[in-house]
């Protein structure tokens, strides 16, 4: 009898299946069943080959050698996983498998380690494919019984093809020649040059800033405190004689009260999350990085089944989810959530009308959760904070709106004008959701400056002497620097950095896809093109440098936009691949000429005199996300090692986080206060018998181990690079 083969993206997913399956005999690297078997990949299993694979001149590196346009692209297994490929294949080649039923991640990137795979192993067999958005039995089930015809998805796959060899050719080729020219360990790609150039762009903005002083006149009349205002609206004065000369005018006179004003306001529930808006927050609330947070949204979906598929770009439902709301809401009657969500099932409460929009969905929906109700036991701390944030983003779209007054008072003393504003909160509606901590972007902000207060009752014919006055002074700032949430928002939204207002409308995709913008953020800091300060993220010599050296067009966001644009077109069938990789291969060539060309020079101002043990070359000093590393400058050595790592461990002193220093008996913590304490000292103090804290343990295994990158098809190519 033939069975099917199901192809699962990853283990776990692939034993999932197997389980609703009936799929229990255990084989090597698979599961099998009377109907089915299961096996599954490691991420990507099968890459664009290096450019080594097209001819032995592409083995040096070399200026004379570039463009590197190989024309047909090769294939090539991953060498680190190909035990799993050798496993995958010999099912796919298999007399006893029919067909092929593709189970990975239901996307493009998705489509692509699963059809690299199929091509790789030259089968031809007939392909359905499962899409679905959650990891729920019941999803899985349904699933199987709408399974899909595999063409549907073909143009899906040129689409994802088409994205990966011009990343290979734009990436690749410029990488190489900025290198080459420079000496340096440089690299360049279409989305994460550009978002390097956002960073050096608002640190250019922030340097050439010059502060300017201002002041605030306050007004003590007794029953409240008013603010000055200026006659456009203003809050504040840069003439300080101007200030200081009301400021003696108005003390023991008389305010009169000329308008009293409370209008009824009502905000409206936020918009479900995307991936995008849920890493932001996250980013806000906890400090989680992007990719963090996109780790443990995996784990919630795959593992626990608590959420739906992640990597979406929507943040609304299409009318097929409604009648499974129910079933979600009975799911989240738990924790923290438990009384609002049956509040919601007592009151028969249906989902605002603006989450409902088919036309606003693509591969996948808002992420929401599941119909399966989660042990809180079984998830750890990170879990419960992005769980507990998709659940209540989930109810309070089924809540009324936050309505409230604004009490607006205004006054004039000497022919000047003062307010005073104040709220009175008459129904917390969705907000009761939230805990009073939560701050929301919603709220007014545009009067920041004016003091907070609860407005007594008043009346025209009421008498308000001025007691007292307060001159204060103040700063104008500088932009902020970006944190790993607002760059995400920038990310997203780029129009405001194309001066081109005909070409807007093309950035509509934005800076990369939610699933790739957490990969971006971290390939700067692990190519040590941005350091973090804070929260805040700070561009190095090295990505400032680099920015100076690209060509101009390709630190524009406009041209990753214009590539989202051109696949979304192939992945519907409107345009053909062939035709998009040929203007690529033309603009990689432009590229390498421009970079070629160039008379601009690199510096390195991080030159230890310390010596590479490897290659005897001098060692360069960088920061790394976690603590600062040495790295040889030889891109072909690639020596790196960990100097000091950011800890948990408070100083006793001062309490801040203490650095960790030095190798062997010689480590120690070091605080910026000045704080200094032995490691095996700390260890003795914390009543430790051989272990410290879960980031020291981490410290001393992964010293001098890379981070995982395995699910990146190029991972292996840029590797060679030591970027």
């Amino acid at each position: 009898m033939s069975k099917t083969l199901v192809l699962a993206e990853k283990p776990s997913v692939g034993r999932e299946l197997a389980r609703v399956l009936k799929c229990s005999r255990k084989s090597d690297g698979c599961l099998i069943g009377d109907k089915y078997i299961v096996t599954w990949a490691l991420g990507h299993l099968v890459t664009l080959a290096d450019p080594e694979a097209y001819g032995d001149e592409y083995k040096t590196w070399s200026l004379e050698t570039l463009p590197m346009l190989p024309g047909k692209m090769k294939l090539e297994v991953i060498k680190q996983t190909s035990k799993q490929y050798s496993i995958v294949k010999r099912q796919l080649r298999s007399s006893e498998v029919s067909s092929v039923i593709i189970a990975t991640d239901a996307g493009r990137e998705g489509e692509l380690v699963a059809r690299w795979i199929i091509e790789k192993s030259g089968v031809k067999k007939p392909i359905k494919r499962l899409w679905i958005s959650s990891q729920t039995d019941k999803a899985i089930k349904e699933g199987f019984q709408k399974l899909r015809d595999g063409k549907e998805y073909y143009n899906l796959y040129m689409a994802a093809q088409a994205r990966a060899e011009a990343d290979w050719l734009v990436g690749l080729n410029v990488t190489r020649a900025l290198t080459c020219k420079f000496n340096a360990q440089l690299s360049a790609g279409r989305v994460q040059t550009p978002t390097l150039a956002l960073l050096v762009q608002r640190e250019n903005e922030i340097k050439k800033f010059v502060p300017k002083e201002y002041y605030t006149i306050e007004a003590d009349i007794g029953k409240l405190f008013v603010s000055w205002r200026s006659k456009d609206g203003g809050l504040s004065t840069f003439d300080r004689e101007k200030a200081e000369r009301i400021s003696k005018e108005i003390k023991g006179k008389p305010f009169k009260l000329t308008s009293l004003r409370s209008s009824d306001k009502q905000t409206y529930a936020p918009m479900l999350y995307d991936l995008t808006e849920l890493q932001r927050d996250a980013n806000k609330l906890y400090g989680y990085s992007p990719k963090q947070t996109l780790n443990i949204m995996q784990k919630l979906y795959e593992q626990h089944k608590a959420l739906t598929y992640p990597r979406t770009d929507s943040r609304y439902l299409t009318d097929d989810i409604v009648p499974t709301l129910n079933e979600r809401l009975r799911a989240v009657t738990i924790g923290d959530t438990k009384a609002a969500a049956e509040d919601i099932l007592r009151r028969k409460l249906k989902i605002n009308k603006s989450c409902i929009n088919n036309s606003k969905v693509s591969d996948h929906h808002a992420i929401i959760p599941t119909e399966q109700k989660v042990p809180m036991i079984s998830l750890s701390t990170e879990e419960k904070r992005i769980y507990n944030l998709v659940v209540k983003r989930f109810l309070a779209c089924f809540m009324g709106p936050y309505k409230y007054k604004q009490i607006k008072a205004e006054f004039e003393c000497e022919s000047e004008k003062f307010t005073a504003g104040g709220k009175e909160e008459v129904s917390l509606g969705w907000k009761a959701v939230y805990s009073s901590d939560y701050s929301f972007d919603d709220e007014d902000t545009a009067d920041a400056q004016e003091r907070k207060q609860i407005l007594p009752k008043m009346k025209y014919s009421d008498e308000f002497i001025c007691k007292n006055t307060f001159v204060k002074s103040g700063k104008t700032k500088p932009p902020a620097r970006y944190t790993e949430a607002t760059l995400l928002s920038a990310m997203e939204n780029p129009s405001r950095f194309v001066n081109d207002k005909n070409m807007k409308e093309y950035l509509g995709g934005g800076l990369g896809t939610p699933a790739t913008r957490a990969d971006i953020i971290e390939k700067l800091y692990s190519s040590f093109y941005v350091e973090k300060q804070g929260n805040s993220m700070v561009p190095t010599s090295k990505g400032v440098q680099l920015i100076d050296l690209v060509p101009p067009d390709l630190k524009e966001p406009l041209l990753t936009a214009k590539w989202e644009q051109e696949l979304e077109k192939i992945s519907k069938g409107k345009t053909q691949k062939q035709k998009f990789i040929a203007e690529i291969e033309k603009y990689s060539a432009d590229l390498v000429k421009t970079v070629k060309n160039s008379s601009a020079e690199y510096k390195h101002d991080n030159m230890t005199k310390k010596t590479c043990p490897d290659c005897g070359k001098y060692l360069l000093e960088v920061n790394g996300k976690k603590g600062k590393m040495l790295v040889c400058q030889d891109r072909d050595c690639g020596y790196r090692r960990s100097v000091s790592i950011i800890t948990n461990a408070r100083c006793p002193e001062c309490h801040k986080k203490m650095e960790l220093r030095g190798e062997g008996e010689k480590k120690s913590f070091y605080c910026s206060c000045g704080y200094r304490e032995k490691y095996s000292a700390f260890k003795e103090r914390r009543g430790q018998s051989g272990a410290s804290k879960r980031d020291v343990q981490n410290y001393l295994r992964n010293q001098n181990k890379k981070e995982d990158d395995s699910n990146n098809p190029f991972a292996a190519a840029f590797d060679k690079l030591n970027l």
